[in-house]
């Protein structure tokens, strides 16, 4: 696993998709990181997982670096084709 410097320029205001679409995205990440203290309260791993899907070219890339900057958090880039098991990540 690398933590990689993305440094993309993308924002939720750059981003062509529909604005409710935006908004429940947006509305999703700031639930998530106020409920921080209540992943640790209850002994769970505080994380938060989205599965983009789409061919080449859809901005799936966009939204993961728009994700990022709005919450100013790093990204870790997985390489997962020569993963053989857990131990490897």
């Amino acid at each position: 696993m690398a933590v990689v410097n993305l440094d993309h320029s993308a924002t939720f205001e750059t981003l062509t998709m529909d604005w409710e679409t935006k908004r429940a995205i947006i509305e999703d990440l700031e639930r998530f990181v106020k409920r921080k203290e209540l992943y640790r309260k209850v002994g769970k791993a505080w994380k938060r997982r989205y599965l983009l899907f789409g061919p080449m070219g859809t901005r799936k890339s966009s939204l993961i670096a728009a994700m990022a900057n709005y919450l100013n958090f790093d990204v870790c880039d997985l390489e997962l084709t020569d993963l053989r098991s857990n131990s490897g990540i």
